[in-house]
């Protein structure tokens, strides 16, 4: 097992990976948490697959847990989802021992954070992700939130984790579809932070694709040191931090446009990276073949990298103006020039983003 730490002073934990993490995890959430009272939050697939084994394992190590299911997907991320739970919590007597243990993909293990951080203003909670795309992004570095009608994790709070269990081998279960969502960040990581690891990932498609174990531990744990030592830098998202949402300004946007039914959130994450890069070579900073690279990349992933028919550029720059990333009136955009090499720039104005998109459209 590995295990990558995130260095946070006094909220400072464990991030540990390997194969068949789950059945010893009640041990390694006793040793990170101070109640013996847990609540697992979950969907209703996951839950049958995996909640027994969870909670069995918090039952050997002296902790009572109970499992709860939520609706699956992101329409569902929602306070109204949020309001359900306190009342279960209440219901259930947690006081402000409890651990909430988020159980899932990004969507449950965001909203169990938001639970976490709100409920008696604050209890223990802890990530076991199950997907490839909350293991590598949305487990590490505490934003947690909920969507409103008008936008995307509008509603949120900073709370970190007490640990976070990744266990590869739940992914032998997860879809086709989930597994290459998953890619769009682990190829985001190497095109912000380090150029050799998006070569790799370049050049390594096939296997990983196939789930090659070697593979695959490599492209997680270094994916999860590049956001641990992101977030170590800058916890709050007031300057380093900002890099990590490169791609999601125009993903987004085309999730919320389509009601987020249509795609996947890394689905939207690698067309939104497509458009930055393009944004990019409209700016004139870019490597000369920087979005064809990326496009390429994540075609191999088997990722979309065009904009979802019936989408106009006007309307996906009208949805980014409701964006949490806007400023003093300005949209803070995350570019990159070569890999590795990524800045945020305020000057990408309406103009160059419906440049980018128009030309995305011809790709």
């Amino acid at each position: 097992m590995s295990i990558i730490r995130v260095d946070l002073k006094e909220k400072a934990y464990n991030i540990h990976v390997g194969q068949d993490i789950l059945p010893s995890a009640g041990e390694l959430i006793a040793g990170a948490c101070r109640g013996r009272r847990a609540v697992i939050i979950t969907n209703p697939k996951i839950g049958r697959l995996y909640g027994g084994i969870l909670a069995g394992s918090l039952k050997d190590a002296g902790i009572v847990a109970d499992v709860v299911a939520i609706p699956a997907g992101e329409r569902h991320k929602t306070l109204r989802t949020v309001s359900s739970l306190y009342e279960r919590l209440l219901d259930m007597k947690v006081d402000r021992g409890g651990i909430a243990i988020g159980l899932g993909g990004g969507v449950v293990g965001d909203i169990t954070g938001f639970v976490a951080a709100t409920y008696l203003r604050g209890i223990d909670f802890v990530q076991v992700p199950t997907s490839l795309l909350a293991q590598v992004d949305a487990s590490i570095g505490g934003k947690t939130g909920v969507d409103l009608a008008r936008g995307k994790n509008l509603v949120g709070a900073f709370y970190q984790p007490k640990t976070v269990l990744i266990d590869l081998s739940v992914l032998g279960t997860l879809p086709r579809r989930e597994f290459r969502a998953g890619l769009a960040e682990i190829i985001k990581h190497g095109i912000i932070q380090d150029g050799e690891y998006f070569k790799f990932l370049e050049e390594n498609s096939g296997i990983i694709l196939k789930r090659n174990p070697e593979a695959l531990e490599h492209i997680i744990c270094r994916s999860c040191q590049i956001k641990s030592a992101v977030v170590r830098a800058d916890e709050r998202e007031a300057g380093l931090r900002r890099i990590l949402n490169y791609g999601h300004t125009a993903g987004h946007a085309v999730e919320l446009l389509t009601g987020y039914k249509t795609l996947l959130h890394g689905e939207a994450v690698a067309i939104g990276m497509v458009t930055a890069a393009l944004v990019a070579r409209e700016m004139g900073g870019a490597d000369a073949d920087l979005a064809r690279r990326l496009a390429c990349v994540l075609t191999s992933a088997g990722l979309p990298v065009k904009l979802p028919e019936g989408l106009s550029p006007r309307a996906v720059v009208d949805a980014m103006k409701l964006d949490k990333k806007v400023l003093g009136g300005r949209l803070n955009t995350v570019l990159v020039n070569s890999p590795g090499r990524a800045f945020v720039a305020d000057n990408v104005t309406p103009e160059i983003w419906q440049k980018a998109l128009s030309a995305q459209m011809k790709l």
